[in-house]
């Protein structure tokens, strides 16, 4: 049997040269690498979709015509906006330290519309939310409420101002909160009921319809579903 190790490799006492040590322990580096590279791909698989992948949870009760509790939340207020007498009484207290939560808003229905500046569709319903918001929002006692997300505050407070927005808006940095509501793209919206329960949802640009159907019910604590509304731009 022929000696695998290369003539260089050994001593002339026949011990393994520090060469041979050498390359000895490249293979086992090697080895270990092609065993564990596998095992680390699939463990970054895992991870990106559980990073990524929004909860499915109140669109699943929805389809089962459940209403569901609506993700919890605080986050610093982009603007105030003008609330109305009505409105601006019952909020006062909420809105006092400049952070909004979901559990100080018990008691009101809340049309929650997640956006960003960058969003192209975004752009489409904006005129019509805000309309809706003056009409049937404020008048009548229901918060509208604009989540931006993942933005330049700048930019954000610019298209504001372009659309004329005046309901209050939060701001989330980053995308924890829309993860916790399954949000998959913008804009989507949410109608949530007095007690918290989330009764309808809608995927894209909201339509006036659907924006009236979804207020009366977020009024009425009655099931809407979850509905397709138009364009939607993927998050990022």
């Amino acid at each position: 049997m022929t000696d695998e190790t290369p003539p260089d490799t050994r001593s002339n006492d026949g011990e393994q040269s520090p060469a041979g040590a050498r390359m000895r322990g490249l293979r086992s580096v090697l080895r270990t690498f092609a065993i564990a590279a596998p095992l680390l791909l699939v463990a970054l698989l895992v991870y990106g979709v559980v990073a990524k992948s929004p909860n499915t949870g109140i669109d699943d009760s929805l389809s089962r015509e459940r209403a569901i509790a609506a993700p919890g939340f605080k986050l610093s207020m982009l603007q105030r906006g003008l609330p109305g007498h009505e409105l601006g009484g019952k909020l006062s207290g909420a809105l006092a330290d400049g952070r909004v939560s979901l559990a100080e808003l018990r008691g009101t229905p809340v049309v929650l519309n997640f956006w960003a500046s960058w969003c192209v569709p975004c752009r489409d319903e904006a005129p019509l939310l805000e309309r809706t918001w003056r009409q049937l929002g404020r008048p009548h006692g229901v918060l509208f409420l604009g989540l931006d997300m993942q933005d330049v505050t700048d930019d954000a407070r610019d298209f504001m101002r372009e659309f004329g927005i005046d309901y209050l808006n939060i701001r989330d940095p980053g995308n924890g909160v829309a993860r916790s509501y399954g949000v998959s793209g913008l804009p989507e919206t949410y109608f949530i009921t007095p007690r918290a329960q989330v009764v309808g949802h809608v995927i894209g640009v909201v339509t006036a319809a659907q924006l009236r159907h979804g207020i009366a019910a977020a009024q009425a604590g009655r099931l809407y579903g979850a509905l397709q509304g138009g364009a939607q731009r993927p998050t990022r």
